[in-house]
């Protein structure tokens, strides 16, 4: 693999330093501490109870599946499973945040000390460590409208739980970045505990980063990059924070601890807010919520219904299925790809799968804006396709149509074969007549490869025996034939 430019390769005396804080929102049914349902609404404050917005007197019951999805990322991240937990209020005030505080885990979280491993761009392994996951209470959303200068809030998504994912500052460039959240976000689909979408916030990152002189003791001041809703955008602003950074102490500034946003239109980042000193949330136990105790039989359960995770996934497809390392990654990127890829090998053996999901499947999707559970051509139907190519049944040609037709309608490859009358002509001796007559029709040609066996001219030698057989001939057949009746 070709290594990714970094702004690091102009000032190789310089090194960073970057940790990351992802915010995982689970996919349970209900939010964490009520009954309302765990959904995006459209229509602000609608799906929302005394519980989640904050009414005095109103009591928390703890959601046991967030627990459970707790355990899941811990054991898939190679983490510590806390044997008792406990819930802790943090206590600040913005209008989103309609309790006055949020229950969070700071003292005890459910999972410490674990690791996600990343591939390098060499190949080689590196464990990105992790400090903590702790479970904690979404808050709300506030909306400022620029029309008429009111801000509004909406707390419909005030309860949602979510998953914190603190991780050490192990990574040291921006490729490391992408491909540690690419990675941990791949987690947590396979595990179904997250939609992964970055979009709608389901997992967002806070991303902090320092430099420093190669060879220096003390980390350097960092800056937090928040709000950043793409790995494209990521990479992005990491490379600009970092050589932002640089030029400051380059020419002898020096670097603020801040927060700030990134803008992707003028492809800079921008000051949102100053820390000059850390926060006091006033941290104490909650009083409404009990201590959770995790026993090791339920830790080994849930550890026994655990799917194959994206990194031995990647090994099964390199080293079982033969996959190369760039088609391997984008199957384990997209876990309902590589679940589609699973199902369409129950059904055949051919060594042209790989690239018709790659290429025709995501490029239908892409195309016509489908997701791959509406795509009509189901894996079944997408190896039925390729046994028929690799049977001689159909040719290349042939089974592109067969493949637009089976995205439009939904019918039966082998049925769609026989009634476009598709079949490929097997019968080389009837093949062998329609080379013969090529030859005997175009004696130029035939005269001009003897004379300098130029290979490409083969191209013009089948194109003519294809268009005699409408299509149906089989090319590897004629090439054979042709260099057999030219010597």
């Amino acid at each position: 693999m070709t290594k990714t430019a970094s702004i690091l390769d102009t000032f190789p005396e310089y090194e960073v330093t970057i940790g990351m804080e992802v915010h995982v929102q689970l996919t349970t049914k209900t939010k964490i501490f009520c009954s309302c349902a765990n959904v995006i609404s459209k229509d602000p404050n609608t799906n929302i109870c005394n519980v989640c917005a904050g009414y005095p007197g109103s009591l928390p019951v703890l959601n046991k599946d967030v627990i459970t999805c707790g355990i899941l990322a811990g054991l898939a991240t190679h983490s510590t499973i806390a044997t008792i937990c406990s819930f802790d209020r943090k206590h600040y005030f913005y209008p989103d945040l309609p309790k006055g505080y949020q229950i969070t885990q700071q003292y005890d979280p459910i999972c410490r000390a674990g690791y996600v491993p990343i591939r390098l761009e060499d190949g080689s392994i590196k464990h990105i460590h992790l400090t903590r996951i702790h479970i904690e209470e979404d808050a709300g959303k506030n909306i400022h409208s620029s029309m008429s200068n009111e801000s509004f809030v909406d707390l419909n998504r005030a309860g949602t739980p979510l998953l914190e994912i603190v991780s050490e500052p192990d990574i040291s460039s921006a490729y490391e970045t992408k491909a540690y959240l690419k990675a941990l976000r791949a987690i947590v689909q396979h595990l179904a505990i997250c939609s992964g979408n970055m979009e709608e916030g389901a997992f967002r990152a806070d991303t902090n980063i320092s430099v420093r002189k190669k060879g220096a003791t003390e980390l350097g001041t960092k800056c937090e990059l928040k709000n950043i809703n793409s790995f494209k955008f990521i990479g992005d602003a990491v490379e600009y924070e970092i050589e932002r950074q640089i030029m400051l102490l380059k020419n002898g500034g020096t670097v603020r601890q801040e927060t700030r946003l990134w803008d992707s239109k003028e492809r800079c980042s921008v000051i949102m807010r100053t820390k000059e000193e850390a926060a006091d949330y006033r941290f104490f136990e909650d009083p409404d919520l009990p201590h959770i105790h995790i026993s090791s039989q339920e830790v080994e359960s849930i550890k026994q219904s655990m799917p194959e995770m994206p990194f031995a996934k990647f090994d099964r497809f390199c080293s079982q299925l033969g996959l190369t390392p760039y088609e391997a990654e984008i199957l384990v990127e997209d876990k309902d790809l590589a679940s589609y890829f699973d199902q369409a090998m129950l059904h055949t053996q051919s060594k042209q799968l790989i690239n018709w999901v790659l290429r025709d499947i995501m490029g239908y999707l892409k195309e016509n804006k489908v997701l791959l559970g509406e795509c009509k051509v189901t894996p079944e139907k997408l190896a039925s396709i390729m046994n028929m190519v690799d049977a001689g049944t159909i040719n290349g040609s042939a089974a592109k149509k067969i493949f637009e037709l089976v995205a439009h309608t939904g019918h039966d490859p082998k049925e769609l074969v026989k009634e476009q009358g598709l079949e490929q002509i097997g019968s080389v001796d009837e093949l062998e007549k329609i080379v013969q007559e090529v030859i005997a029709q175009n004696p130029t040609q035939v005269e001009q490869y003897k004379q300098t066996r130029n290979e490409r001219m083969f191209g013009f030698f089948v194109g003519k025996a294809m268009q005699k057989t409408q299509g149906k001939g089989n090319p590897a057949v004629f090439t054979e034939l042709f260099l057999k009746l030219m010597q």
